[in-house]
């Protein structure tokens, strides 16, 4: 079996992955090579702990000035603070990736 292309989160988000409530994740361009079909390897930015598997159902261009309420329901967050953490994680960065994902059992 081939090895999984790693993926990570904040250890924060775990539960919201794993339980489905999160379904997409918003990347700077560096982490827009991630494939349609392909599965991820997820694990904790953190410590480096795997805690699942999802897999890739989309990868859209999004520019910070047009996230919406809807990005932040994916993201369960609301949006000021989805916003914020974006501008926290990627300061300056105009040009975002949204990734749509799912869980894989």
């Amino acid at each position: 079996m081939s090895e999984l292309t790693p993926i990570s989160f904040f250890g924060r988000f775990e539960k919201d992955i794993l339980s489905g409530a999160k379904t997409i994740t918003l990347r700077d361009e560096s982490e827009s090579h991630f494939k349609v079909g392909e599965t991820l390897s997820v694990s904790t930015f953190e410590d480096d702990r795997w805690f699942c598997n999802i897999k890739v159902l989309a990868v859209t261009k999004v520019a910070f000035h047009q996230l919406t309420e809807e990005h932040a329901e994916q993201e369960n967050m609301e949006l000021s603070f989805l916003k914020s953490l974006i501008q926290e994680v990627y300061p300056g960065v105009e040009q975002l990736f949204e990734i749509k994902y799912q869980l894989v059992s």
